[in-house]
């Protein structure tokens, strides 16, 4: 019952929504359709009369052939198709193949699906052919019908979706509730969003809303999250309000489709993960692995922390981890680093998904994202299972990482320099000099652009500076290259006195302070409050952007999420050349070397004052290499950006001079 409970119909599943509505059956293959088995005597004579008629059959008499040998038992179909006399029927089919009519033709494509005909069969090539001359002839319940028997058969049809797209932009008007919700499915199966027609696909989310079951809804989101299709903020919400507020009543598949495309457009919707945390960890253990997980990372890709969801995950995970793929164990272990949420299971929950990852180690050879993304998440929870990382710095490895779709280099070096940190008798694989070196060079120039320019940081540069007595005395870089955004570097006699030390960075720091960044209303509300959309953390699923997207789906990846001044656009590289190479512990000899922290919303989780992994990792870091870090919160620093000049330097004074330190 386990075993069962955990496979999860990648083919059928999608299609629950069917159910529904009975016009569904004039737009969608019914496999549950009852037929009466055709004896199989009668099945012999079929394919005798086949072969005595030395294809002079009508289009007629071979549509009947088809539907009656569809109806043999099932475990005759193999053996059927692969019966020379059914391939003789087939040949047949071809020949008359424009002399079909097209109610015929659909019954022979109905059939084949019963049948389980091999998507790259002859007949399918002649008939996918066929009905694309067709479609502007038919009407749109067979166009769907048609295009739902190719979904059914797993064959690709690329030409015939998209003429079925400028049809349906043709005959918008005529659509029905049950066309639209089938033809989103038909959209998300095929991997496709058809650019012109997004704008009518909101408006008629928003006609139908209303009327949607809790399992169409849940369809529609998985054919937008499938086809990668954008979904503006105000349909998303209008969806998110719904759900909110009949999640109870809504089939866990339904609403894990619902998460997938809220986790996709970032959408920080308090209400339904309010909500989520009262409904879900009681159905826990009654979801599969694959849903669990999805759940999970919705959490982490929003930077959303519940403890209850967390905990209940936790509390299951151990017995369940055989049914993980590499996928799942990867992002288990991302989410729970991401929210850097050990639960009161932590060594059995942590141990059975390493134990796991070992064992589909095989699977990396193919997914290497998945590795790095499992390895970081432990990472951020102070986790190095030195096997896993010896096999990921390989050079064998990091050249699988280089034909990856996904940016995979810059998540080797985080890796790689966590490691040289943390763990001082590690004797495994490490990253090449050279590659760091250019990973190093690549972020640069990016950091130059986007990093050091942002303005609660270029504020606070300059007002240290002035307080301390000179460009000098403080120096904005990024101490800790791999962990991807700046510090604030400031040092301190044992008498509290500053000390002059960035005699390098005057050329630097001069572009920074031309630039002048102006601090308007606009911009500082958009510091202060944020923005309603939310930007994740390192992302990983779908395609490269969806794989982004849910790291914060990897690379903690550019976006146009909730605070840009933050993570949007850190690379996980983000670095200076003037880094120090060396990683070792270095205290400076006459005092404290000060690293200050202009932290931003996008450092915790969400509401709340809980640092995110990443921080986590890198302030651990810090002060495992000797600094003393000096946080400037964003719930303080950035309302007082719009107050006096002389409020700001009190408020720097205080947080450097602090005698604590």
């Amino acid at each position: 019952e386990e075993e069962k409970s955990e496979l999860h119909d990648s083919k059928e599943d999608p299609r629950v929504f069917q159910k529904g509505r009975p016009e569904y059956r004039s737009l969608s293959y019914d496999k549950s359709e009852p037929v009466e088995t055709l004896p199989l005597e009668e099945g012999d004579s079929i394919l005798r009369s086949v072969a005595t008629s030395k294809g002079s059959q009508s289009p007629a008499t071979i549509t009947d052939h088809f539907v009656k040998l569809s109806r043999l038992p099932v475990e005759q179909h193999a053996a059927l198709v692969s019966n020379p006399r059914f391939n003789q029927l087939c040949q047949c089919a071809v020949k008359s193949m424009g002399l079909f009519s097209t109610s015929d033709l659909i019954h022979v494509l109905k059939a084949c699906v019963r049948l389980v005909v091999p998507p790259t069969h002859p007949l399918l090539n002649a008939c996918e052919d066929e009905f694309c001359r067709r479609v502007w002839d038919m009407n749109l319940d067979q166009v769907l019908l048609v295009a739902d028997c190719w979904r059914c058969l797993e064959r690709s049809v690329p030409s015939y979706l998209s003429i079925l797209f400028s049809y349906a932009n043709m005959h918008w008007k005529d659509l029905t509730l049950p066309h639209f919700v089938q033809l989103l499915y038909i959209i998300g199966e095929g991997r496709r969003s058809p650019a012109d027609l997004m704008q009518k696909v909101e408006s008629m989310i928003l006609k139908h809303l209303d009327s949607f079951t809790l399992e169409e809804v849940g369809a529609i989101c998985l054919g937008l999250f499938k086809s990668l299709s954008g979904i503006s903020d105000h349909v998303m919400r209008r969806i998110a309000d719904r759900v909110s507020l009949q999640m109870e009543d809504m089939s866990t598949y339904a609403l894990v489709n619902v998460l997938k495309v809220l986790r996709y457009t970032r959408m920080d919707h308090l209400p339904l993960l309010k909500e989520l945390g009262k409904v879900i960890p009681a159905r826990i253990p009654a979801i599969n692995i694959q849903g669990i997980m999805h759940i999970t990372l919705t959490c982490s890709s929003l930077h959303y922390f519940d403890e209850g969801i967390m905990a209940a995950v936790a509390m299951l995970l151990p017995s369940k981890v055989a049914y993980c793929r590499s996928k799942d164990a990867a992002k288990f272990l991302w989410s729970f680093g991401c929210l850097d949420y050990e639960p009161l299971n932590e060594e059995e929950f942590y141990s059975s998904l390493i134990e796991q990852m070992h064992r589909k180690l095989h699977e990396f050879a193919k997914f290497p994202e998945h590795l790095l993304t499992g390895l970081l998440g432990l990472a951020f929870v102070k986790r190095f299972p030195e096997e896993l990382i010896d096999y990921a710095l390989r050079d064998e490895f990091i050249q699988r990482t280089r034909s990856s779709k996904y940016e995979l280099q810059k998540d080797l070096f985080t890796l790689s320099k966590s490691v040289e940190i943390e763990c001082p008798n590690y004797q495994g694989s490490r990253l090449p000099a050279q590659l760091s070196q250019e990973i190093t060079e690549m972020v640069l120039t990016f950091a130059e652009q986007e990093i050091y320019v942002r303005p609660e940081i270029v504020e606070a540069t300059s007002l240290l500076e002035s307080m301390l007595g000179g460009r000098e005395y403080v120096k904005n870089h990024m101490i800790l290259p791999h962990t991807r955004s700046s510090d604030l570097e400031v040092h301190l006699a044992m008498d509290g006195h500053p000390i002059p030390f960035n005699f390098k960075d005057a050329v630097g720091d001069k572009k920074l302070r031309d630039i002048g960044v102006s601090l308007t209303d606009d911009l500082m509300s958009q510091l202060i409050k944020g923005r309603s959309d939310i930007q994740a953390p390192m992302e990983v699923d779908n395609e490269a952007r969806a794989h982004r997207q849910e790291r914060g789906e990897q690379g903690w990846t550019p976006g146009s999420g909730r605070d840009r001044a933050v993570l949007s656009g850190a690379s996980l590289a983000d670095a200076c050349l003037e880094a120090s190479p060396s990683l070792r512990p270095n205290r400076h000899p006459r005092g404290l070397k000060l690293a200050i922290q202009v932290s931003n919303r996008n450092h915790y989780c969400y509401c709340s004052k809980r640092l995110l992994g990443l921080h986590r990792l890198k302030r651990r870091q810090l002060q495992q290499l000797g600094y003393v870090v000096v946080e400037l919160p964003f719930w303080e620093w950035f309302p007082l950006l719009k107050r006096t000049r002389l409020e700001k330097l009190s408020y720097l004074h205080y947080k450097v001079f602090d005698p604590a330190l």
